[in-house]
């Protein structure tokens, strides 16, 4: 054989159509064999590997969980594959026997919920027929909350990782708190929730980031401006897949703080360039972030390294107590002046 002939690596392509090296492939082998030591068949070791090395599964799961893996994970570690055990038949039940008042309205945003994703660009096709039947389920089982645009983005990730009755359970999962504290404050008339956030997010910002806050206050920018998304659709709105997805991760297993975290990391990232922006360069950068910030492996160790989970506490009683009087004070006011 010629020795002036070079033989390159053997290169693999994953599902996502990036090559691999021989080297990054069997580093990744090594890593889907320990994912599947801790699932165990169909999730059996699961709780009890949580249980005895939980620092080792939080690390795991902020480092990626691997996308093959995704959807099993997702559906232990929120909780919501119990749920789908212990009610057989009910979201067929749900999709096929119930009315929902808000068909008509899921029906006029299922083309809004990610435009540009091919699973969703056919009109009628397969995937929004999925998400229809998961939201339209949702509003039938929840009827106080029914339905709400926002929703549409959470149903339409997870339904990318995995079929409607999973996705429509993981979404019941999240929303009535099978884990985490329930996020259906942020859907229900009022957004309650979303205010409680931004508030907390507010300080949060101003004590990590006070240079940045001033000018904010100067500019008369508030976070309702830009964060609303952020937490109505965790980050599932206008955030690359990439990004999104290990956000997701995170999420589901740390709750919302990572929402919180993620926030502040992307205001510190771009803070040299923001504080220098008048209101209308500043509203549509805080709307557009460069696509190095973009980047999971710079934004996530930088999100890792605020530590919120106590001051968030903190900031949820001042909120309550604050909104207590306001209420209070309202009711207060209407005894005395009644109509």
């Amino acid at each position: 054989m010629d020795e002036s002939v070079q033989v390159s690596a053997p290169v693999r392509v994953d599902r996502l159509g990036k090559s691999k090296s021989a080297f990054e492939y069997h580093r990744e082998e090594r890593r889907l064999r320990k994912w599947r030591e801790m699932i165990g068949v169909g999730g059996s070791d699961w709780k009890r590997y949580v249980r005895r090395k939980p620092n080792v599964v939080k690390r795991r799961i902020r480092k990626g969980i691997p996308d093959c893996l995704r959807s099993s994970v997702w559906q232990l570690i929120s909780g919501s594959r119990d749920l789908l055990l212990m009610n057989p038949g009910v979201y067929e039940q749900l999709v096929i026997y119930e009315t929902s008042a808000s068909e008509l309205d899921i029906i006029q945003d299922i083309s809004r919920s990610f435009p540009s994703h091919v699973f969703y660009q056919q009109r009628h096709g397969p995937g929004q027929r999925s998400l229809y039947n998961v939201l339209k389920a949702y509003s039938v089982y929840d009827r106080e909350v029914g339905y709400v645009q926002g929703m549409g983005f959470l149903a339409g990730l997870l339904l990318l990782y995995m079929c409607e009755e999973d996705a429509f359970w993981l979404l019941v999962a999240l929303l009535k708190g099978a884990v985490h504290a329930p996020m259906e404050g942020l859907y229900l008339e009022g957004l309650p929730l979303v205010q409680q956030y931004l508030f907390q997010f507010d300080h949060l910002m101003r004590e990590y980031l006070p240079k940045l806050g001033e000018h904010f206050t100067q500019e008369m920018i508030n976070p309702s401006m830009y964060g609303s998304q952020w937490f109505i659709t965790v980050f599932s709105y206008s955030f690359p897949f990439p990004l999104a997805l290990r956000i997701w991760d995170v999420f589901l297993y740390e709750g919302v703080k990572i929402v919180f975290k993620v926030g502040l990391a992307l205001l510190k990232y771009c803070r040299d360039d923001l504080v220098s922006l008048p209101f209308e360069k500043l509203i549509h950068a805080l709307r557009n972030f460069p696509d190095d910030a973009m980047n999971p492996d710079k934004l996530l160790p930088m999100a890792y390294s605020f530590q919120v989970s106590k001051r968030l506490e903190e900031l949820k009683r001042e909120y309550e107590k604050k909104n207590g009087m306001l209420a209070g004070s309202k009711a207060t006011q209407k005894q005395m002046h009644p109509a």
